[in-house]
């Protein structure tokens, strides 16, 4: 089982790129959640990926704050 793109034998190396993209993935779902910056070099560049999507993040989390759906197991 080995990445043709790979040269290497070592699984944690062979694996390291997709440990990376589930990670950035799940940093950007945190993101949104939280209404926070999501920044990315893009084209040479810092960009926000959640521009204009954290105002729709804030209020999702107010309103579901308004109801009483904290997401923290009722604590």
């Amino acid at each position: 089982m080995s990445n043709p793109r790979c040269p290497s034998r070592d699984p944690d190396i062979i694996g390291s790129m997709r440990a990376i993209q589930r990670a950035a993935r799940n940093a950007r779902k945190l993101s949104l959640q939280t209404g926070t910056p999501f920044y990315v070099m893009k084209d040479g560049k810092i960009v926000d990926l959640n521009r204009g999507r954290k105002k729709h993040a804030a209020r999702t989390a107010d309103a579901r704050a308004r109801r009483g759906m904290t997401g923290c197991g009722g604590v």
